[in-house]
């Protein structure tokens, strides 16, 4: 009995195109919807198309240091602002060193200005003083000033994260009105570090003349007013000047407290990292969390086990930032954990603003705003309307072109570079508010370029489509055996694109990196379409007669394509031998 003959398997599996096409409409319609939901329908835009603020600043030799403005100190200096712009979300910024001793900073519209201003201006020279005394902003001092008033109410400094060492806040109302309760109910593990829920009396602060005060900087503090513009900026400036070892007086850096504060007993470079962090466990809010050096946590634990045993207001140290403090939060335990936290008043701003400062170093010079100048957008809304013209012939070239030689086949490549486009589109909208990524020039020649990619991609596969027509296969199966082979080939071609896109975009900086991400991005995207939209509408396109007949319009005409007949095998009976 003869063994029944196996069947010959398909050329390929032809899979569930119908499938594949409904989850590929699934991503694009949540993509748009998702848009919409953000309610940012536009792609954010860089400074060379939507405009922007440009500074200008020059750099100054700090105190000590006649000889430090030089090439490795300028350049040094420009990657640290850079870094810091970028930390705001800014990631088209633009910072380039210009002649010797000047930087040229350009911020795309958007961003609040005010607060590039601060990042790129400031030193971020910081030290840990302790507070022998502080009162209101004024001229005159206070006589006996509340230790509640003593900058951010309800700071406090804690140790590192699961430390059960804190400074206990002042029961009082913050600056904005609200009680700062929870965090005093909360029980403490050792009894010298809790606090009540009720106010307790505190013992009243030394006068400005008291013994802890030097007298040179009685008359100072006497005369100090941190509420004018000007007087706060020279009492930054005098204090920023000051020796480590000597007292200084100093001002809030909103101008509503002064202080005398001691020497220096943490030096800014003994802080190892930075970071801000909303506390939702303890309740804290925004909280700044520090990593000392193993040198600088020795230092921290000293200066803090000598506050703790002290009266208000000189258990605080104040965290003195260029000159001015930035916070004055009060201990009353020696914290030794090499890391510490500071909480207690902070938006998410404020506390991101300090942990991006101190995180990304200290500038090795100092400059001054020389100028601050609006950009605007009409060079680069003239250069892009000449671009997109540009995009567009060359659009309209390559659709005549698929028209006149694919014919049919040209709607299932416009329906791909359609869907191509507005999935191009939907996540360049949704890039901006999410990683800060911004639309400039270069970025859309990069996406003019991947036109001619996508499009390379389908005329690859429709070629091996039509190799297989010639071998004289009928269509279905020339779509199926045909994949394989159109696979390889523009796999292998969209990762030599995104190789040089990854690596362009590694080797260099500012717009030339928009161009860089831009051709990454749609080059992915174009496998992505290939794959899930064009090769299944190729699947159910080949099953309707307009094309599985080779209509001579369908670009798939046997005869216009020079076929060969069938391919036949021919069978041979057996020869059979004769008996004599």
């Amino acid at each position: 009995m003869a063994a029944p003959k196996k069947g010959r398997r398909a050329p390929a599996s032809q899979g569930h195109p119908g499938r594949t096409l409904i989850l590929m409409l699934i991503a694009m319609v949540a993509l748009v919807g998702g848009m919409f939901y953000s309610g940012t329908l536009t792609p954010r835009l860089g400074i060379d198309l939507a405009g922007g603020t440009s500074f200008t600043l020059a750099a100054q030799n700090q105190p000590g240091k006649p000889n430090a403005i030089n090439e490795t100190n300028m350049n040094t200096a420009a990657g640290i602002m850079e870094r810091r712009v970028n930390g705001l979300g800014v990631t088209e910024s633009e910072v380039q060193t210009q002649g010797s001793n000047h930087i040229i900073v350009n911020i795309p519209k958007g961003t609040d200005a005010k607060q590039a201003r601060q990042q790129v201006g400031t030193t971020a020279q910081l030290a840990f003083r302790p507070v022998l005394t502080t009162a209101a902003g004024t001229k005159a001092p206070e006589p006996a000033p509340s230790p509640s008033k003593g900058g951010k109410e309800g700071e406090k400094a804690t140790g590192g994260k699961g430390s059960q060492q804190s400074a206990s806040p002042t029961p009082s109302a913050t600056a904005k009105g609200r009680a700062v309760t929870d965090a005093l109910k909360k029980p403490s593990a050792q009894p010298s570090a809790s606090a009540s829920d009720k106010p307790s009396a505190q013992p009243t602060p030394p006068a400005p003349g008291g013994t802890d005060v030097p007298p040179a900087l009685q008359k100072q503090f006497a005369a100090l007013n941190c509420s004018t513009k000007q007087s706060l900026s020279l009492a930054n400036e005098q204090a920023a000047g000051a020796k480590p070892s000597d007292p200084v007086v100093a001002c809030k850096d909103d101008g509503s407290q002064k202080y005398v504060l001691g020497p220096v007993g943490v030096e800014g470079t003994d802080v190892k990292n930075a970071k801000a962090v909303f506390d939702s466990q303890q309740g804290q809010g925004w909280i700044v969390d520090m990593e000392f050096t193993s040198a600088g946590g020795k230092k921290f634990a000293d200066i803090t086990g000598k506050l703790a045993a002290k009266a208000p207001p000189q258990n605080q140290f104040a965290i003195v930032l260029d000159g001015a403090v930035a916070s004055d939060p009060r201990v009353n335990t020696r914290l030794n954990q090499g890391s510490a936290t500071i909480s207690g008043g902070f938006t998410q701003q404020s506390a991101e603003d300090l942990a991006n400062m101190l995180s990304y170093g200290a500038l090795p010079l100092s400059f001054k705003i020389d100028d601050e100048t609006t950009v605007t957008a009409a060079l680069g809304g003239e250069q892009l309307h000449a671009g997109l013209i540009a995009g567009a012939i060359g659009l309209a070239l390559v659709v005549i072109y698929l028209v006149a030689y694919y014919r049919g086949l040209a709607l299932v490549a416009l329906a791909s570079l359609a869907v191509s486009a507005v999935l191009t589109y939907t996540i360049m909208t949704l890039l901006g508010p999410a990683i800060g990524f911004a639309l400039n020039l270069p970025a859309v020649c990069g996406a003019i370029v991947a036109i001619g990619i996508t499009a390379d991609s389908f005329i690859v596969y429709f070629e091996r489509i039509r190799d297989e027509i010639r071998e004289g296969r009928t269509l279905r199966p020339a779509v199926e055996r045909g994949w394989p082979r159109a696979r390889r080939t523009i796999l292998v071609s969209d990762f030599v694109s995104f190789l040089a896109a990854a690596v362009l975009f590694i080797v260099t900086v500012g717009k030339v990196q928009g161009f860089a991400f831009t051709l990454g991005l749609t080059t992915l995207l174009d496998v992505v379409v290939v794959f899930l939209f064009t090769k299944p509408l190729m699947t159910l396109l080949a099953r309707r007669k307009f094309f599985a007949d080779g209509h001579p319009w369908s670009g798939l005409d046997p005869k216009r394509l020079g076929a060969r007949p069938p391919l036949r095998r021919r069978r041979t009976a057996p020869t059979q031998t004769k008996e004599a």
